[in-house]
């Protein structure tokens, strides 16, 4: 009789309560199946694990010996994977990013090419997502490194996580918004209050969104105070500016995505100096060895000139 992995999940179930019909629920089977996936674990065995004379079932001592002999194996193979991957990474030439939307076609290609100056740079594998979603991913070692969004007074999952993070660029928040006929912006706020009687339109982030989350943050109390009413809710900072440009309201919107439009008087910035955040670019890598092209490609993004590496 060969093991059956899913057995050691039985038996941790039932483990933990003794009730067989509780048990069985817990791992969606009828209770005669899942009696016999137990049995066919104390067959492969050769012991009992469990006395059934009382209720609820209790562990022999085999089965409180094997209790832990199965959390050590359940802790095995979830290490699997993981080695696995390490394994084959260790010689592999593929860096695997995750990057949020507005950094991958807005800083991301020229800090490649500035990096590339320094080592070599192989293969990339790009994640582009939100900002939260990216996060999970290096969280799950999926990828290799993360590059987002980040503020000096807001630490974000992968901070409190301990993953290694450098600074290897820096932007602006900025609140802009289309201008009228006169050039002027079209949804001003003056000293942080709307210029006009009516309700600024805001175009905001969702709970997804990096951005947003450094904007609640640094700014939630003052955003509570204001006047404005949300027109539409987006993850995405290129979402919002596209609405921006179409005259829908104000965002805060990241310079390296509108400095065209700035340039072009596009779009126009609708409130002081005291509503714009300065960002840094941020990147983090695995907690764990992450293979020599990796490891190399890390140590030349460390150290690198932020405002130089664009």
């Amino acid at each position: 009789m060969t093991l059956n992995l899913s057995w050691i999940d039985d038996f941790m179930v039932l483990a933990a309560s003794g009730n067989f019909s509780r048990a069985a629920e817990e791992r969606h089977m009828t209770q005669p199946a899942f009696s016999r996936r137990i049995r066919a674990l104390e067959d492969w065995l050769g012991v009992e694990l469990f006395d059934r004379s009382s209720q609820p079932a209790r562990l022999t001592e085999a089965g409180v010996w094997f209790r832990k002999a199965a959390q050590d194996l359940q802790a095995h193979v979830a290490r699997v994977p993981g080695e696995a991957r390490a394994v084959a990474e260790a010689s592999s030439q593929t860096l695997r990013f995750a990057a949020t939307h507005a950094l991958s076609f807005s800083f991301m290609p020229g800090w490649l090419r500035a990096l590339e100056a320094r080592t070599a740079v192989g293969p990339v594998n790009l994640v582009s997502d939100t900002q939260q979603k990216c996060e999970a991913l290096l969280q799950q070692s999926q990828v290799q490194f993360v590059l987002s969004h980040g503020h000096r007074q807001v630490q974000g999952p992968l901070d409190q996580a301990g993953f290694p993070g450098v600074v290897v660029g820096q932007d602006q928040l900025l609140p802009v918004c289309a201008p009228d006929a006169t050039g002027a912006p079209a949804h001003p706020l003056t000293d942080g209050r709307p210029a006009r009687s009516s309700p600024v339109p805001l175009l905001a982030y969702s709970s997804e969104s990096g951005l947003g989350r450094i904007l609640r943050e640094v700014k939630g109390q003052a955003l509570e105070r204001l006047s404005a009413q949300p027109v539409l809710t987006a993850h995405l900072a290129s979402v919002l500016r596209t609405m921006a440009l179409d005259g829908r309201g104000l965002a805060w919107l990241p310079r390296m995505l509108i400095g065209e439009d700035l340039e072009a008087g596009r779009l126009v910035l609708a409130a002081g100096e005291d509503w714009q955040l300065d960002l840094d670019i941020r990147l983090h890598r695995d907690r764990g060895a992450m293979g020599v092209a990796a490891e190399t490609f890390w140590a030349a993004a460390s150290t690198a000139d932020p405002d130089t590496s664009r």
